[in-house]
């Protein structure tokens, strides 16, 4: 059983634009959900305390709603609410996500929902992004395009090859041939190098350290912005590394910059190895991220910076978890 939610709002206090904004309501989520009135186990709605004119659920069984329960209640007075708002959570037996509504002015409610949604995520490594990125695009039932991946997976080409990270040229001739490419399978990004799923592979500790001297290059980095650009601009995604806001994505409507203390994200980096089986002296994982954090914020191309439009957060004392409710708050407020 899953909850579809949705809202609408109606012109007047009548009792005929309440029936008319319920029943389009509601036969829209039955349409945009392909779903049935077998599928309905019930109907809970909830309405602003300016509508006072007739009962949403009411207004629900006369619309041909009479083959599932039906409850109503009205919200207490709240300064700032949107006027003349009907909510609506309808449980119904789906195997697919859910599709939520909102029409009229409850679009305001849900503007990550209201059209295509790119969402920007920056940050040093071990802020949070990464973990925090997925659960956004699990929230919002879009994609998550996991940027690192790629430029990892130009590292490993690169060790395939025996070439120096640091080399510009011999780096520009193994990634000119190489075939990069980020495919979704069950929710999950997996990443191919030549034809061949690499995603477990390219997240080694020394993989990571040599992404960091690959992505400096022009070369790889005009390789990967030009995918990840081709990606964000056909799907709502989720995107996050040091330079989404500022370079791939410079107009996404909604930008984040994650950030920690140097120990905090080296005790985060050291537990995630850990449970991958790769164990290392919390000393040498925080020289690690110190280094890594020179490299990315003093590279020619595109260095780590917070964009200017950017919301900063400082995730040291949050788990991913509240961290992820904080950006949905603000991206579901317009920021």
């Amino acid at each position: 059983m899953k909850a579809i939610r949705g809202a609408t709002t109606v012109l007047n206090d009548t009792a005929e634009d309440i029936k008319k904004g319920v029943s389009e309501l509601l036969l829209t989520i039955k349409s945009k959900n392909a779903i049935t009135e077998n599928d309905i186990v019930c109907i809970m709605f909830s309405n602003t305390s300016d509508l006072r004119s007739y009962y949403p659920a009411k207004a629900a069984r006369e619309a041909g709603f009479y083959y599932c329960p039906l409850y109503s209640s009205s919200e207490p007075e709240i300064d700032g609410s949107l006027p003349k708002c009907i909510r609506v959570m309808a449980l119904a037996e789906i195997a697919a996500e859910p599709v939520h509504v909102y029409l009229k002015d409850a679009v305001k409610l849900r503007k990550d929902i209201s059209g295509k949604l790119n969402i920007a995520i920056d940050g040093p490594a071990g802020s949070g992004k990464s973990t925090v990125s997925k659960i956004l695009a699990a929230r919002f039932g879009i994609l998550y395009l996991d940027t690192g991946a790629m430029y990892r997976a130009c590292a490993l080409a690169c060790v395939r090859k025996n070439i120096d990270c640091r080399d510009e040229k011999s780096v520009e001739k193994v990634i000119s041939s190489v075939d990069i490419d980020v495919k979704y399978s069950d929710g999950a990004q997996k990443t191919y190098l030549d034809g061949k799923d690499v995603s477990e592979e390219i997240r080694t500790p020394s993989i990571s350290m040599l992404a960091s001297s690959v992505s400096a290059h022009r070369c790889v980095r005009e390789k990967m912005v030009e995918l990840q650009r081709t990606i964000a601009s056909a799907n709502s995604c989720v995107l996050d590394g040091r330079d989404i806001g500022t370079n791939v994505l410079p107009d996404a409507e909604y930008k984040f910059f994650l950030t920690a203390a140097p120990e905090i994200r080296a005790e985060r980096r050291a537990k995630e190895n850990a449970v991958k089986g790769i164990v290392q002296p919390f000393d040498e994982v925080l020289k690690e991220i110190i280094t890594r954090d020179e490299q990315d914020k003093n590279r020619e191309i595109a260095p780590l910076v917070k964009a200017y439009d950017a919301v900063e957060v400082d995730t040291g004392s949050m788990s991913a978890e509240e961290v992820a409710e904080y950006l949905a708050k603000k991206i579901q407020g317009g920021i």
